[in-house]
Parts: C-alpha cells; structure tokens; sequence
C-alpha cells in the first residue's frame, strides 16, 4: 500500500470523528515524509493504557480496537477504528499517559507521527502543521463529546 492510499481511506471515511484536513495532494505528500510506516500483526498493542508516548497514528489498512483496563464489566470496549481513522492524537497537545489501549484486530498497517517530526513539520512549514494540528484537535473534540454523552472513557 502506498500513502496515497491511506490519504484517500481518510478522505473516505464518514464518521463523526474523522480526520477531516484541508490538504492538497501535494501537501498530503509533505505530511507522508514525516511519518513512518509500520505494519502490524493481530493482537499487536499499538498503544498501551498509561504510557507517555508522543504518537499519533494514521490508519491505513486493518481495524484496531481500542478499550480502557480496570473499566467497570462492559464498559472496557471503546470503540473499533477503521481505514482512515486516526488515534492517539492527544499525544499532539500534552505529555499525559494514554487514557486507553489500541490494539489490532487484524493484520494492518499504520502511520506513525512523532512529536519531534511533528514539531519539525512546524518549523518548516508551518501551514501544513496548523491544518494537521486543527484536524486533530476536531477528531479529540468530536470523541471527547462522545465520552461524556455516553459516560465512557476518551480514546
């Protein structure tokens, strides 16, 4: 799978929550070259409930579910993310232990933007950077709305 890929399973997706920026493609194409790529087997942890990673993830092929531990009975299962859906992006705006798991339910594949790339894209092109964060922070403010409206946990 190239990135262009991933761009158009974002674009597609049509969810609440959704990673909605106003890129171009050439912009699309900056963004890809500070991210990593990473592939993904069933049952690998992609975030861990706690730890302070500076992370956000792109999902390109795959589902990932994400749940809390320690949760009351039935209320551990958050939500199943598909292509296109974005995850871990508070680790964008605080250095704060991760308020859930992520975790693949199937064989997939994920991009990664770290913090330090992240601040690096800001340096150099600033623009891009400030779509990326607004995009992200409407995804954090779309599932925190969800949270309290059904009384579960951020993802």
């Amino acid at each position: 799978m190239n990135f262009d890929e991933l761009v158009t399973a974002i674009h597609s997706l049509n969810t609440q929550d959704a990673f909605r920026a106003r890129l171009d493609a050439q912009q699309w194409r900056t963004v890809s070259q500070y991210l990593t790529r990473h592939e993904v087997r069933t049952g690998d942890q992609v975030i861990r409930q706690g730890d302070h990673d500076r992370t956000m993830y792109f999902l390109a092929q795959g589902s990932m579910q994400v749940y809390v531990s320690g949760g009351a009975p039935g209320a551990s299962k958050v939500a199943i993310l598909r292509p296109g859906a974005v995850f871990g992006e508070p680790s964008l705006f605080a250095d704060v232990g991760r308020s859930a798991n992520v975790e693949a339910m199937t064989p997939g594949l994920i991009w990664a933007l770290r913090l330090p790339r992240f601040e690096e894209l800001a340096v150099r092109v600033p623009t891009i950077a400030l779509e990326v964060l607004r995009a992200a922070g409407a995804v954090m403010t779309a599932r925190m709305q969800a949270s309290l409206t059904k009384q579960m946990p951020m993802t």
